[in-house]
């Protein structure tokens, strides 16, 4: 790195948070740039691919809590996942936790009803 860009990171280390958001602002009143704009760029795809969206055919199982009965939903996660029951506690565990991804949706709906009916709250993304 150049002798400038040293001494610019040695400063901003120094800085408080409340010095480093000044900065942001100030750098962004100086050189016209805005948080908006980044996002108005990648809104921009979003919305020519808005048709493709409702065509989507696979989900992600998320498993946000194993609710009140944790070992009956511990069961379920073995059994969905082919998995030792040590693993599928420590998923269980580790809730909120995508379980599985790029699913077809009928499996996925299969999966957040046997999960639902075991206790747990799921999601499908």
């Amino acid at each position: 790195m150049s002798e400038n860009k040293d001494k610019i990171i040695e400063m901003v280390e120094k800085m408080t948070v409340l010095e480093l958001a000044e900065l942001v602002e100030a750098l962004k009143e100086k050189f016209g740039v805005t948080a908006a704009a980044p996002v108005a760029v990648a809104a921009a795809p979003a919305a020519g691919g808005a048709p493709a969206e409702a065509e989507k055919t696979t989900s992600t199982v998320v498993l946000h809590s194993a609710g009140q009965s944790k070992l009956q939903v511990i069961k379920v996660v073995k059994a969905l996942l082919n998995v030792e029951l040590k693993e599928a506690k420590e998923i269980v565990d580790a809730a909120p936790k995508e379980i599985k991804k790029n699913v077809p949706n009928e499996e996925a709906e299969k999966m957040k009803e046997q999960l639902e009916q075991a206790g747990a709250v799921v999601e499908l993304k």
